[in-house]
């Protein structure tokens, strides 16, 4: 969706970790410390500069004269996450947008019941409505005289179609006047780009120019991308995020490799040996996705002293709020997105996101340790590197 280089490693710099490795020893330390990785560091340009070039793929369009403005509206919430948070909206707005419908301002809920909480908590609220001017009507609340039982509950695809909203949703809409939209994901498989068509450009825009963080938010992810920048001082402030949840690696989806025997997870240890291997020092500053250390981690400690979880980097006066939170998966998402090397260990929707959002930073070095299953709808495999373009 824009037009960009990420910058990746094909797979067979990592082939060596295909097989089960034993614990990262004090030799694997010097045989590391040692290796030849000059070649590697000249293909690869470790630390490579952003582009400033970068444009965004939408040009921002005016209310179709194809689609009749309508009274009704369409209502939704935020689930999950940031990741999700991007496609919830891009799919929103397409509704919206082909129904003639005006969109209500979404809550956020939180994965427990009851768990809810306004939009401005988390995101800026002008900014978003100012970013949909033009685009798709919106409004904060759902007017008085709209009951809630009249809206009817509509199930949409992720990346939902014009077709699919004439076939399924516009007849429900027409009967009902207006509907509460609810996003499923068939699959966080990210290998198929999905058909490119005329709503693309406003899908661009929802998921990656309408959703910015409320200013609370926004100083906490500066403060924490700060703190990292000065515990980089070798690398000239320059810091790597890895996506490396223990949660997710337990689950069954990590466990093993598909039918053709790849995989779409990875440990510490071999996220560790994989950085290693294709030059970074053991200076080099690490960022992972978890709150609190655990002992699985203990063997990308070994090969870089200086990684950090949250709870080492966050204000300490904003532990208690920001910790064991629903923000943690916010501020996941916004620090990986502002590193300037992103690493995902766990292939899907967080790393499909992550290096969109990456790109409208002018962020386009993301480095994968396998290719085929770790590709998201804006990248594509060729020769030695993938490139993302994104138009």
């Amino acid at each position: 969706m824009f037009v960009m280089l990420a910058n990746m490693i094909k797979r067979d710099h990592f082939d060596s970790l295909q097989e089960k490795l034993p614990g990262v020893s004090s030799e694997d330390i010097t045989q590391f410390e040692n290796a030849k990785v000059g070649h590697v560091r000249k293909n690869l340009g470790l630390w490579k500069g952003d582009f400033d070039d970068l444009k965004p793929c939408w040009v921002k369009p005016s209310f179709s004269d194809d689609v009749e403005q309508t009274e009704g509206f369409v209502t939704f919430a935020l689930t999950n996450g940031p990741e999700y948070h991007i496609s919830q909206i891009a799919d929103a707005v397409i509704v919206a947008r082909n129904l003639g419908a005006t969109l209500v301002m979404p809550d956020i809920r939180g994965s427990q019941p009851g768990d809810k909480r306004n939009f401005e908590k988390i995101y800026d609220v002008d900014a978003f409505m100012k970013s949909m001017e033009g685009v798709v009507r919106v409004v904060k609340d759902l007017p008085s005289h709209i009951s809630t039982r009249n809206i009817a509950a509509v199930k949409v695809p992720n990346r939902v179609t014009e077709d699919y909203i004439a076939e399924h949703v516009e007849p429900i809409y027409r009967t009902k006047g207006s509907i509460r939209l609810a996003t499923y994901f068939p699959s966080i498989n990210m290998r198929k780009a999905g058909k490119k068509g005329d709503t693309d450009s406003v899908a661009c825009l929802a998921m990656f120019g309408s959703l910015e963080l409320q200013p609370e938010m926004h100083e906490l992810i500066d403060s924490m991308v700060e703190r990292l920048r000065t515990l980089s001082r070798t690398s000239n402030g320059q810091f790597i995020a890895v996506d490396l949840r223990i949660d997710m690696l337990d689950k069954k989806g990590c466990q093993g490799s598909d039918n053709d025997g790849e995989k779409s997870c990875y440990n510490a240890q071999e996220i560790a040996i994989f950085l290693r291997k294709i030059g970074f020092d053991k200076d080099t500053t690490v960022y992972v996705t978890e709150s609190r250390w655990d002992s699985s981690l203990d063997s990308l400690k070994d090969l870089f002293p200086k990684t950090y979880t949250k709870e080492a980097i966050i204000p300490a006066d904003k532990k208690t709020k920001f910790l064991d939170s629903e923000f943690e998966k916010v501020i996941d998402f916004y620090v990986s997105a502002a590193s300037d090397v992103f690493v995902p260990a766990i292939s899907g929707l967080f790393y499909a996101n992550v290096v969109g959002k990456r790109i409208g930073y002018g962020k386009t070095q993301t480095l994968v340790p396998a290719s085929s299953n770790f590709l998201s709808p804006y990248v594509s495999n060729k020769d030695h590197f993938a490139y993302s373009c994104y138009c």
